[in-house]
């Protein structure tokens, strides 16, 4: 039994090759670096704009992965994206 989170995909097969669906975005998350892919309507969100603000003040404008990283927990994503879905 589980719980589903509308707004947000585990990367699949496709999107783990570099594409994303349009009107999406890929966000690196934790110290495994696990891949999501969130709507790009969360980038107005006061919650989301805050981890976008910490990972700027981290890790400016050069990301390791190449794309959004933040090094909060998986658990605390995972926690602002359910409030946001």
């Amino acid at each position: 039994m589980g719980f589903r989170l509308p707004g947000i995909r585990k990367a699949t097969k496709e999107a783990s090759k570099g594409e994303v669906p349009k009107g999406y975005l890929a966000v690196y998350v934790g110290e495994k670096m696990k891949r999501f892919i969130v709507p790009i309507s969360y980038l107005n969100q006061p919650s989301f704009q805050d981890l976008l603000s910490k990972a700027e003040e981290e890790f400016g404008y050069v990301h390791p992965m190449g794309g959004l990283t933040f090094s909060c927990t998986e658990d605390m994503f995972l926690d602002i994206v359910s409030i946001l879905a």
